[in-house]
């Protein structure tokens, strides 16, 4: 199935065109957190999506060749997806989005984040930037 996508204007268009949206992101992080997910583990890890928006932005992935679909023929069917190569360039500049996140919600007791993150140092007596399950568990806000 191929995807339109509109002409990009400039590299930044591109790019984004294929990891911008509520999802992409998160879905990428997701994969690369734990490896190989399958379509039930990835729907429990991404907070708030349906279905089809995440059977569509999977195949999104799909296309654009940041993620890989491997389907096993058995009963009930199994999919696992795992980052391809071009999709696992892109985690340096998720991780590096997820830690200015960190820094601007350290730094404003304001913040709408501040709280969780404050529970979150709480809870796991760590720094912010030193766990990966600590912004999974705030759903991947950047």
């Amino acid at each position: 199935m191929t995807i339109h996508k509109p002409t990009p204007e400039c590299c930044v268009d591109f790019a984004f065109q294929r990891i911008g949206g509520k999802y992409k992101g998160r879905i990428i992080y997701s994969i690369h957190v734990h490896g190989i997910l399958r379509y039930g583990q990835l729907k429990k890890a991404i907070s708030g999506i349906t279905p089809k928006m995440l059977t569509q932005t999977l195949r999104e992935l799909e296309s654009d060749k940041l993620i890989s679909r491997k389907v096993y023929v058995e009963v009930p069917p199994k999919v696992e997806y795992t980052l391809t190569e071009s999709g696992r360039k892109l985690i340096p500049f998720i991780e590096y989005l997820k830690e200015w996140v960190e820094d601007l919600v350290a730094s404003d007791p304001a913040h709408e984040l501040y709280e969780q993150y404050r529970f979150s140092i709480a809870i796991f007596g760590i720094y912010f930037k030193e766990k990966h399950e600590i912004c999974r568990s705030i759903s991947l806000y950047f």
